[in-house]
This record gives C-alpha cells, structure tokens and sequence, in this order.
C-alpha cells in the first residue's frame, strides 16, 4: 500500500440519550436485548456508565469544531481519496485497531460490531445481499482515527452526525454545547434552511464530517455497485435527529423518503446487535468477499 498522509491541523476532543428497557421485536423477528455490553440502556447519555464522562467530554469537543467550513475543508482533502489503496476486506481487517470513544454501549473491537449486525441482518433479510455487505462495510470510515489515514482525531470520525450550515437541532444528543460552535450565532448558518433549501435532498446537505460522509465518499467515487438505499445507510446512518426524532425532514426528497424506510431497518440492527456475541470470522469470511467482489473493484481508493 502507498500511504501519503498530511496531517491536517485541528482545534480540541467526546453522546445521545435512550429509552426503554422493556423488549422490542423488529420488523422480521429480530429480537432486542433489554441491555448493551456494559449492562446499561442502549444510547443512554445520561445514566452512570465507565465511559459516560468520556463520551460527553467527546460531544462538547465536536459541537464546537464541526463547523461548515471545517466540513467542506475535510471533504475536500480526503476526497481526493490519495491516502491508500486496499480492498474492502483489508480495511476491515485494519478497523480492528480502532475502539470508538463515542459510544456507550461498545467496546470490542469494530470488526466484532460490523459482523455482529451484518449476521443478524443476513438471518432476517436473507434475500438482501446488499444489505449484508453494507452492514459489514458501514463504519469502515473510523479508518480515519488510524495512522495510515492521519490519525484524526475521534470527534473528526465518530458520533451522531449532523447537517451544518443550518441551525443544529435541539434534538441532537448535548446540543448545549453547540453554543460554543462558531456557527452558532452566524446569521448565516443558523436559520432552519440556513444554505439549503426546502426539499434539497439529503444529497446536498453537508453533514458532519466523520466516518459516514467518508465511507460514503469511498463507496461512491469507487462506483461501488451498491444500490442507493445502501448509499443512503452508509452516510446517514449516525444521522440520529433525523431518523429517531424526524429533525431535518424538510430538507428530504421523494428518494430520501424512500431510503429512510431502509435506514430505520437497518438501524435497529446497528445499535442492537451491539453485544457480547462472538462471530467466527473465518467462519463467514467467505461469503461476504463474494459480496465484497460482486458490489466493489478488488482495490479501491481510500
């Protein structure tokens, strides 16, 4: 692999809150534990966890970095997509490294969490082969935290995503500390449509730069084969104000709408299937190269 890395320059460093403990069923069967790996609510922000105090300290420093210009400046250097050159499968291998400080309610390595969802999603949609492979490659972005790709900073990669150049939402998980946020009080910025107009499409909203908006980029300027919806559950699939609160719809096209009823699937099944559940890799390895061959090129830019 051929690494070229300038480390951009940033300024500081830290999640969302959840509800019920009773059990739910998904749509095909899918069965919800009452508790995550630590023995806590799923998404709970606010409960007294090990990791509650980091995961808040994490959401101050991201509210007050991911500004609209620090987004466009990030999509436009790692759009170049000139870092590396692996396949998919490698870069799953390479996830292994990266613990995600974001989120309370893992702490095993990624590889464990891609697989964990996508073998829970094959078991319930087993026709959706797609949906299979974007369960496994849909946090492969937090390669960014790596040091292959500039060991970006954790609120650079992880956490609930956000539109920016728009008022942020009261929705999105510690919002008080988006006062802090630049942006905050630019007339520019700060209105409900802020840059956008009503009805843009998702497509042409900038979010908050992290992993999603980076895989998203990858599959996309890789011509993955994948069809949208998948497209659609990669980059908004951290995109919590909009998909568990409705926040930001007005900013939704017909094919939005469309996707979104994916996402939602798909969404149960990301946060969920987060669990002390082991996954023989090797086990499964097979059919999701092929997969991996049928909706990707065997190298891929990143």
């Amino acid at each position: 692999m051929t690494i070229l890395i300038p480390q951009p320059q940033f300024g500081i460093e830290v999640e969302e809150k959840s509800s019920a403990k009773e059990e739910v069923v998904l749509d095909a069967g899918f069965l919800v534990p009452d508790a995550n790996a630590f023995g806590h609510n799923f998404r709970d922000y606010d409960g007294e966890s090990e990791r509650q105090a980091g995961v808040e300290t994490f959401y101050k420093i991201n509210h007050i970095n991911q500004t609209y210009h620090f987004v466009k400046r990030m999509r436009e250097e790692y759009g170049k997509l000139d870092k590396v050159e692996m396949s998919i499968w490698e870069c799953c291998e390479l996830l292994n490294d990266v613990i995600d400080e974001s989120d309370p309610d893992l702490d095993e390595p990624q590889i464990e969490h891609l697989l964990q969802t996508a073998e829970a999603i094959r078991q319930d949609y087993p026709n959706e082969d797609w949906l299979h492979l974007t369960a496994l490659i849909h946090d492969l972005g937090k390669v960014l935290h790596h040091p292959k790709f500039g060991e970006l900073p954790q609120w650079a990669v992880v956490g609930d995503t956000f539109p920016v150049g728009c008022a942020f939402d009261e929705s999105i998980v510690h919002h008080k500390y988006f006062e802090e946020n630049p942006d905050y009080n630019n007339p520019a910025y700060n209105t409900k449509f802020g840059v956008y107009k009503a009805g843009c499409g998702l497509d042409n909203v900038l979010m908050s730069w992290g992993h999603d908006d980076y895989m998203y980029l990858v599959a996309k300027e890789n011509k993955s084969t994948l069809p949208s919806a998948g497209l659609f559950v990669i980059r908004y699939h951290s995109f919590y104000a909009l998909h568990r609160t409705g926040a930001y719809k007005y900013l939704m096209n017909e094919e939005d709408e469309e996707n979104i009823k994916w996402l939602k699937i798909f969404n149960k099944y990301d946060l969920y299937s987060k669990s002390k559940v082991r996954i023989d890799v090797e086990k499964v390895k097979p059919y999701y190269l092929s997969l991996i061959h049928k909706y990707f090129p065997e190298k891929l830019r990143w």
